[in-house]
C-alpha cells in the first residue's frame, strides 16, 4: 500500500516530505508533488511532515480525493524525480487553506 499526495499540495508544493523519504519516491510537477506507488515502501515518514496535510495512506484517502490515487501513479510516470527539499512555491501561504483546488492542478512537469 502506498501513500498518496492529494489536493492540498496544489499551489503550495512544500517539500518537507521529500527530505524524509528513504526511497526517493516523490515526483515534481509545476505546482504539486506526487508519490510513485511502485516505489513507495509505505513507511509513513512523509505523512506527518506535510504542513498542509495533503498526504494519506492509500486506504485512508478521503472519498473526495480518491482520484488522486490514479493521478499520483500517472503523473509520477511523467514528472521528474525530486530527492532534496526545496523552497515551497511563492503562492504556498496564500493557498495553504484554500479548498477545491483541483482545477488549479497543472499537469506540466517542474522546470528546474
Amino acid at each position: 500500500m502506498a501513500y498518496v499526495v492529494t489536493e492540498a499540495c496544489i499551489k503550495c508544493k512544500f517539500t518537507d516530505c521529500v527530505a524524509v523519504c528513504p526511497v526517493d519516491c516523490f515526483y515534481e510537477g509545476e505546482n504539486m508533488l506526487v508519490i510513485n506507488p511502485d516505489e513507495c515502501i509505505d513507511c509513513g515518514a512523509c505523512e506527518p511532515e506535510c504542513p498542509v496535510n495533503a498526504i494519506f495512506e492509500e486506504d485512508d484517502v478521503p472519498a473526495q480525493y480518491k482520484e488522486y490515487v490514479g493521478l499520483n501513479e500517472k503523473l509520477a510516470g511523467e514528472w521528474p524525480n525530486i530527492t532534496a527539499q526545496q523552497s515551497p512555491l511563492d503562492s504556498a501561504e496564500d493557498f495553504r487553506n484554500v479548498k477545491d483546488k483541483r482545477g488549479m492542478l497543472s499537469d506540466k512537469a517542474a522546470k528546474r
